[in-house]
C-alpha cells in the first residue's frame, strides 16, 4: 500500500514539474541518428591528434628546407610547406609562397613564374581576395605552361569564379560568373586527370539540374565503405579527392531536395576535411545548419565551434563570414536549451522536496491505522485460541483421527482464506472512504504470515499428540547422515510436516503445497530430496511412512 501511494505521488510531481505538461524533458535538442555522425564527432574529438601530425610532417619539411643547399630542392621544399599551409594557415602558405619566388629563375623551368602567380591567387581566395587573385590570373597565358600548371591554372579559375558566383548577388553579374565557372568546369574535364573531369562535370550537372546524372557519374568513385586501414594507407591527394568527391555528392542531392543525403554526404566530407587536416572548408558550417534545421541543436553547436575556431586560425576571412551568418541563431539555441535544462532541474528538485514531506504525512497515517489494526489482531487472536479448544476435542482414535484431523486440516485453511477475503472487504470499505493510509495498513501480508506460523505451531502439536513417536521412527527409515533434526524450540520443521501430512494420507502434491504455502516444484523437491536418504528401497520410502505407528 505504501509502495502504491508513493509511486502516484511520485508521477504526479514529476508531471506538475515537466514543463508544457510533461512533454519534453531535457530540451529539445535531439540527436540525428545517423552513424556516420558518430564517427564525425570521433573525429572531432582527434582532431589535434591528426593536427600534430601535420605538424610533425611541417617540420620535417622545414627541416629539409634548412638543410637544403641547391636552389631546386630548396623550391621543392617550399612548394610542399606551401601545399600543407594552403588550407591550413594562410599567411605561412604566403610566406612560402614568397620565399619560392625569391629562388627564381631556376633554369629548365620556364613556367614557375606563371606556377607562383597561380599558387598565390589560390592562396587570396582561401583569404576572400577574389579581385586580387582574378588580377593574377588574367596575367597568366595558359599557352605558355606545362600540363601540370595548366591544370593547377583552370582549377584555381573555376574556384574563384565559382566564389563569385556564390556571393554576388546582382542578376547580371552573377551570371557572367556562372557562365565562366562552367567553362573552365569544360577545361578542367578536358585537361584534367579523369576524377577531376567527372567531378567538374558531375558539379555542373548538379546545378544545371540533372542531379541524377551526376550521382550516377560519381557514385563509380565512392566506395561503400571504406575500413581505417585503407583510410590510413590513403595519401593527401586521395583523401582531397575523396572530399570533393562527397561534398560534390551533397550538391546533387541539395538539388534534388533530400536532406537525410545531404547529411550524409556534409558529414562524410567534413570528415574526409578532418582527417587530412585542413582549416578552410565549407562542409562543417552547412552540415551544423542542417542538423539544427533538423533539431540536433548539440550537435550544430559543437561543429559551428570546431568550423569557426579553424577559420579563424587559417585566416580564412571568407569562411568566418559565412559561420558568423548562421553562428548567433545556433548560439542562441542552445543557451535556451541549456537554460531550459536548468529550470527542469529547478523543477524536479523542489519536486523531491515535495515528495519528501508527503511522505512524511504518509507515515503518520500508517502509524494511526497500524494502532488499529493491532486492536484487530487481538480480536483474532481470541477467535484463533477458540478454534485451538476446538482441535483439542477431536477425537485421536484410528481411522476416526485420520478423518477428523483431515477435517481440522480443511477447516484452518479455509479460515486462513477467509480471513484473506475479510482482509479484501477491508480495502474495499478503506477505498471507499478514500482513507489512504488504511488502505496501505491493511494491503500488509504480516498478520497472516503471523496466523499461518501459528496455525503450522497447531498442527505440530496435534500431529505429535496422535503421534508422539514420529520423529523417531521417520529419522529410523533414514541413513544416518540424512536424519532430520529439529531445532531447539520446533516441533517439526518443513520436511516432517510434509511427511506428517502423507502418513496422515494427505498424498497428492497439490494438496500439500496448498496447506503449507509453497510452491508445487519445493515440494516435490522436498519429497524428492528426503527419498534419496531412505535406508531401504526408495520407491517404497512413502509406503514406509504411512505405516508408521504411534
Amino acid at each position: 500500500m505504501k509502495t502504491h501511494f508513493t509511486s502516484i505521488i511520485v508521477w504526479a510531481l514529476l508531471w506538475l514539474c515537466l514543463p508544457f505538461g510533461g512533454t519534453e524533458v531535457w530540451g529539445s535538442s535531439r540527436e540525428y541518428p545517423l552513424p556516420i555522425l558518430d564517427e564525425l564527432d570521433d573525429a572531432i574529438r582527434q582532431k589535434e591528434e591528426y593536427r600534430a601530425r601535420k605538424e610533425a610532417r611541417i617540420h620535417a619539411l622545414k627541416q629539409r628546407l634548412a638543410h637544403a643547399a641547391k636552389k631546386p630542392e630548396r623550391y621543392e621544399c617550399c612548394k610542399s610547406l606551401f601545399e600543407e599551409y594552403l588550407h591550413y594557415q594562410a599567411d605561412s602558405a604566403i610566406y612560402y609562397l614568397n620565399l619560392r619566388a625569391t629562388l627564381l629563375p631556376l633554369e629548365g623551368h620556364e613556367d614557375l613564374e606563371e606556377e607562383v602567380a597561380i599558387d598565390r591567387a589560390a592562396v587570396m581566395g582561401v583569404m576572400g581576395m577574389y579581385a586580387d587573385a582574378l588580377h593574377l590570373l588574367e596575367k597568366v597565358n595558359p599557352n605558355s605552361i606545362g600540363t601540370e600548371t595548366l591544370r593547377e591554372y583552370y582549377r584555381a579559375c573555376r574556384s574563384c569564379y565559382g566564389w563569385l558566383t556564390d556571393y554576388t548577388l546582382e542578376k547580371r553579374v552573377k551570371q557572367k560568373y556562372q557562365l565562366l565557372t562552367d567553362l573552365y568546369r569544360d577545361s578542367i574535364r578536358q585537361a584534367d586527370l579523369p576524377i577531376n573531369g567527372d567531378i567538374a562535370q558531375a558539379e555542373r550537372k548538379a546545378l544545371s539540374g540533372r542531379a541524377d546524372e551526376a550521382i550516377v557519374l560519381l557514385q563509380k568513385y565512392l566506395p561503400e565503405e571504406v575500413v581505417e586501414q585503407e583510410k590510413a594507407d590513403m595519401s593527401m591527394e586521395d583523401m582531397e579527392i575523396q572530399s570533393y568527391l562527397n561534398y560534390t555528392m551533397y550538391e546533387a542531392y541539395l538539388a534534388k531536395g533530400e536532406v537525410e543525403k545531404q547529411i550524409e554526404y556534409l558529414a562524410r566530407t567534413a570528415l574526409w576535411d578532418m582527417k587530412r587536416v585542413v582549416r578552410e572548408y565549407a562542409s562543417l558550417h552547412k552540415l551544423a545548419r542542417l542538423l539544427y534545421e533538423q533539431g540536433d541543436i548539440d550537435r550544430a553547436y559543437e561543429y559551428l565551434n570546431c568550423s569557426m575556431e579553424d577559420a579563424v586560425a587559417c585566416h580564412a576571412r571568407l569562411r568566418s563570414l559565412e559561420v558568423t551568418e548562421i553562428y548567433p541563431i545556433i548560439d542562441r539555441a542552445y543557451k535556451e536549451k541549456e537554460a531550459h535544462e536548468r529550470a527542469v532541474v529547478t523543477g524536479l528538485l523542489l519536486g523531491i522536496s515535495l515528495l519528501a514531506l508527503s511522505l512524511i504525512v504518509a507515515v503518520s497515517y500508517l502509524y494511526y491505522w497500524m494502532k488499529k489494526l493491532a486492536a484487530m489482531r487481538r480480536s483474532l487472536y481470541e477467535a484463533n485460541k477458540q478454534l485451538q479448544a476446538v482441535n483439542q476435542n477431536l477425537e485421536q482414535t484410528g481411522k476416526i483421527k485420520e478423518v477428523y484431523i483431515a477435517r481440522y486440516l480443511d477447516r484452518c485453511v479455509g479460515y486462513l482464506e477467509k480471513l484473506e477475503q475479510y482482509r479484501r472487504s477491508l480495502e474495499k470499505l478503506a477505498m471507499a472512504s478514500k482513507l489512504d493510509a488504511l488502505f496501505k495498513a491493511i494491503r500488509s501480508d504480516q498478520f497472516l504470515r503471523d496466523e499461518r506460523k501459528a496455525f503450522y505451531r497447531d498442527f505440530d502439536h496435534s500431529f505429535l499428540d496422535l503421534f508422539p513417536h514420529f520423529v523417531e521412527n521417520f529419522n529410523r527409515l533414514l541413513v544416518d547422515d540424512g536424519r532430520i533434526m529439529v531445532k531447539q524450540g520446533e516441533l517439526l520443521n518443513t520436511e516432517l510436516r510434509i511427511f506428517a501430512l502423507i502418513r496422515l494420507g494427505v498424498t497428492d502434491t497439490n494438496s500439500i503445497a496448498h496447506f503449507l504455502g509453497y510452491s508445487l516444484a519445493t515440494v516435490y523437491n522436498y519429497r524428492s530430496k528426503i527419498r534419496n536418504k531412505a535406508v531401504g528401497d526408495k520407491d517404497k520410502f512413502e509406503q514406509e511412512v504411512m505405516g508408521i505407528d504411534n
